[in-house]
């Protein structure tokens, strides 16, 4: 079977190639136990990411199901997984704070249309030329963001107001909250991280999140603790896809959401890149780019109408997909029809989630998110630790693009700096 090389170029999906080269009943089975488990750890990971962003937890349901479909159906990676990502966070809680749901769903368009266009323009190869030391910053960056998004459902803190957006002063407003901190809420919080971590260095193969948030589910009913759940702030999850709808929009509100959309469609081809080359790496294949790119744009399109949010390749998710056996794109379309059946059958349950269990998965997620290694490593080089710094700062204190910007224009900086100086001497 060749591995892609020499078809990189393409714009046909994996998908396609896939069932044209042959694809028999035991590739399906494998594809459908790789599926499965992928859908496991999707279920609660969707749900998370979703009421962190601000949105309903079936929000993050519905991007997993149709933006999940999509990618996997029309991109240009064979193990692709896509759906809600954690990057996306801060992102989407900006906007639906200032711009509300209707807003978000515009501006998911208009990244979709940016995403698509970006790929059929053959502009992939661009963007993986954004220096190793910014991609590691804004990482570390949001990383540090969404646990910073996470202490007041971890520990069941009860604000004055409404809580901020920035880290500094979020920090601050936490911090006048303390005294209402729920002790049953951080303990569940703190056991579900605890519980993941351990499943996962004893039992790696294990659905880790699935079982400890079900195990904090089932503590905090049947010892009736005094936490906020999903039924609670959200009142449950829907059985199903809402219909589609086409969201309204104005000149004026173009103009409005047109940098929030620029932020989403410059992470969204970055994350999906990132993680297509990690299959990549994973597998000996070789993805196509552009292909991926307009995948990634109808799939963030879909999944506006229906009611999500943006979607991207995720690292995690593809990665055990591929761990789990997945031989084809098909693998990717189950996962996406499995999570749909977990929505009709088990729907009522999500609503006894304790929002503190969903907290600390997600402070699991911050934690595996952040670059460590690589961070400390940048910093013995001066050039490659200012450049890091400062994308790391401004994404922690102003926002993504900012750091993006602020680290992009030092390296390039640096760069024609080196250059003069190789001509002069």
């Amino acid at each position: 079977m060749p591995n892609g090389i020499t078809t990189a170029h393409l714009y046909r999906p994996k998908l396609f190639t896939t069932l044209a080269e042959g694809y028999g009943l035991g590739d399906f089975r494998r594809d459908a136990m790789a599926g499965l488990t992928v859908a496991i750890l999707a279920l609660p990971l969707s749900m998370a990411i979703a009421v962190a962003s601000g949105v309903s937890p079936a929000q993050g349901l519905y991007t997993a199901i149709v933006g999940g479909f999509l990618v996997s159906a029309l991109g240009g990676s064979r193990f692709q997984i896509g759906g809600p990502a954690g990057a996306f966070i801060v992102l989407v809680s900006a906007t639906v704070a200032k711009f509300g749901v209707q807003g978000l769903a515009v501006t998911v368009v208009m990244s979709g249309l940016m995403l698509a266009l970006v790929g059929a323009l053959r502009l992939g190869r661009f963007i993986r030329h954004i220096p190793h030391a910014v991609t590691v910053g804004f990482t570390c960056g949001i990383a540090v963001t969404i646990f910073a998004s996470q202490i007041k459902d971890l520990a069941g803190l009860k604000l004055a107001g409404a809580e901020p957006g920035p880290v500094l002063p979020k920090l601050a407003a936490l911090s006048h909250a303390a005294p209402t901190l729920n002790p049953a809420a951080l303990a569940l919080g703190l056991g579900v991280a605890a519980m993941i971590m351990l499943i996962r260095r004893w039992r790696p193969t294990w659905p880790g999140m699935l079982f400890a948030v079900v195990a904090a589910t089932l503590v905090s009913s049947l010892l009736h603790l005094p936490v906020e759940t999903i039924g609670s702030r959200f009142g449950g999850i829907p059985r199903g896809l809402p219909a589609p709808h086409i969201p309204q929009v104005s000149p004026d509100m173009l103009l409005a959401l047109l940098p929030s959309a620029l932020s989403f469609t410059l992470l969204g081809g970055l994350e999906s890149l990132l993680s297509a080359k990690v299959a990549d790496s994973m597998t000996g294949r070789v993805h196509r780019s552009n292909m991926e790119l307009v995948a990634q744009g109808l799939a963030n399109i879909g999944s506006a109408l229906f009611g999500g949010m943006a979607v991207t390749g995720t690292i995690a998710r593809t990665a055990t997909n591929i761990r789990a056996g997945a031989r084809s794109p098909v693998a990717g379309v189950l996962h996406a029809v499995f999570l749909m059946t977990f929505m009709l059958v088990a729907a009522p349950l999500a609503s006894y989630v304790p929002l503190a269990a969903l907290a600390g998965l997600l402070v699991v997620v911050a934690w595996n998110m952040a670059e460590r290694r690589e961070f400390l490593s940048l910093l013995g080089d001066w050039r490659a630790a200012a450049v890091l710094l400062a994308t790391f700062g401004l994404t922690v204190v102003h926002d993504l693009m900012a750091g993006i910007a602020a680290g992009c224009g030092l390296a390039v900086l640096f760069w024609a700096a080196s250059r003069l100086h190789r001509k002069l001497t």
